[in-house]
């Protein structure tokens, strides 16, 4: 549990302290040898910023070891500081123990006292303001993941404490399911009372939940594994902690949680880092996108105005990542009045399922015709992509009314973000099996990697040149 929400903290905590070492070490060189501070190291040996960035190395490295990047079940500032001066002590012994092995006199002692005392200091101060921007971006709701509490007795209210005390992690509680003997609406740190566990199917279905701790006691054990087997079926993230019931559920990976073992159920992508670094490929890539693209999505837009008239972009309800409602942006490519006459046409949908698509569509405009044909209108996506709504690939994002017929094992498609392109759009666009859209989202959900997403963006521009 701590691996998977902490790696954004983790990894800015030892961005942070990289950054922080290097650009120290050279702001105290310029200010302790001068104008010429590189010179200074060359006549040493090597360059000076590799000398920086070994510092940095050497720092993080000592941190990292000293478990300084791991969550705490207790944090406070003086054990942080405890621990960065043990650390600052280690690194000083290590930098000394090196230098008199080598042999190197001519580097400043006077310096590296001051380096190693002033970035304690300064790794303190840093981390502590990281720690209290994040507690406060997740109190504002910043990437805020939402857990549902099954369970109403010590143990629920316990792993709600814990919860509670890690705001970091942005975790934040929705409410309670209480069991046949809850009688109070609101239960101190589990909040509402959303229902009973009979009520948990309509609750997913109509509640952002992106996971769920059942915290049940060790007489209610025999509900624990139907309702794990119901959440994971639904795509959620499924936590238990095994201080309460004791079940046997085979798949799990039991993680630490502030000093408590929580057994993980996790069906589909659960590599943390990998999952962060396909953020930065989103960001990246939307921005070079829209930035490359400008000239062409000016042009589109202008013909689009002069040709078919206002309004130029076309914003339509879809449905996110665990029911996240979004507006998902595209150009305009039908008649205004295109939604008054969906009805009238629901009889020729040549799909089977719960989707729509009309292979000659009467409502489309004479651009959007030729935008469809490109894939071109959905390239306004990539606003979507940049604010975080979508990922570049991922499963099509659904319409609401589409979603509200969906069957269970078709809602777990929803467990990852939706995409601009994706698995079906590249191997059975032209598939009328609305079945076969869902097999193969799930099937880039199980299956899925930095890699996999690589070769379907590749896959992706040939089929958009063909027209497919």
């Amino acid at each position: 549990m701590i691996r998977r929400h902490a790696t954004t903290f983790r990894l800015a905590l030892m961005a942070s302290d990289a950054l922080g070492a290097f650009l120290l070490f050279c702001i105290l060189s310029m200010v302790r040898f001068g104008p010429n501070w590189r010179q200074r190291w060359d006549a040493i040996g090597p360059d000076a910023f590799v000398v920086a960035a070994a510092f940095a190395g050497i720092w993080v490295t000592t941190l990292w070891l000293a478990n300084l990047y791991r969550m705490r079940a207790r944090w406070s500032i003086r054990s942080e500081l405890v621990d960065v001066l043990r650390s600052a002590l280690v690194v000083a012994v290590l930098v000394f123990g090196l230098l008199f092995a080598f042999k190197l006199p001519d580097v400043s002692r006077v310096f590296l006292i001051q380096l190693f005392a002033v970035e304690a200091v300064l790794t303190l101060l840093g981390r502590t303001v990281l720690r209290l921007g994040f507690r406060l971006l997740r109190r504002r709701g910043g990437s805020a993941r939402f857990l549902l509490v099954v369970g109403d007795g010590p143990a629920a209210r316990d792993f709600a404490a814990r919860i509670r005390r890690h705001r970091e992690l942005g975790l934040r509680i929705v409410g309670f399911i209480a069991t046949e003997s809850g009688t109070m609406r609101h239960v101190g740190p589990l909040g509402d009372r959303l229902g009973f566990t009979d009520d948990v199917p309509d609750i997913l279905h109509s509640r952002v939940i992106d996971e769920v701790a059942i915290c049940l006691e060790a007489d209610q054990a025999a509900l624990v594994e139907p309702l794990a087997r119901l959440c994971e079926d639904e795509g959620r993230i499924v936590r238990i902690p095994l201080d309460g019931a004791a079940p046997m559920i085979t798949g799990g990976r039991l993680e630490d949680f502030d000093g408590i073992e929580v057994l993980s159920l996790v069906r589909g992508p659960d590599h943390a880092v990998a999952l962060f670094v396909k953020r930065l490929v989103d960001i990246v890539g939307a921005t070079m996108g829209l930035v490359v693209l400008s000239p062409w999505l000016g042009l589109i837009a202008i013909w689009i105005r002069v040709v078919d008239g206002g309004p130029i972009l076309f914003r339509q309800e879809r449905v996110g990542l665990n029911l996240r409602p979004f507006p998902v942006v595209k150009f305009r490519t039908m008649a205004l009045d295109a939604e008054d006459r969906l009805a009238e046409l629901l009889e020729r949908n040549v799909l089977s399922g719960h989707a729509f698509k009309l292979d000659d569509d009467p409502r489309l405009t004479r651009t959007g015709r030729i935008l469809r044909k490109t894939s071109l209108d959905e390239l306004p996506q990539l606003w979507n992509v940049l604010v975080g709504q979508m990922s570049l690939v991922g499963p099509r994002p659904p319409l609401p009314r589409e979603v509200a017929e969906y069957d269970i094992w078709h809602r777990r498609r929803l467990s990852m973000k939706p995409g601009i392109t994706g698995l079906w759009q590249v191997e059975a666009r032209q598939d009328p099996e609305f079945d076969r859209w869902v097999a193969l989202d799930l099937n880039y959900i199980d299956r899925w990697s930095l890699w996999l997403d690589l070769k379907i963006m590749l896959r992706t521009v040939p089929a958009m040149l063909a027209g497919r």
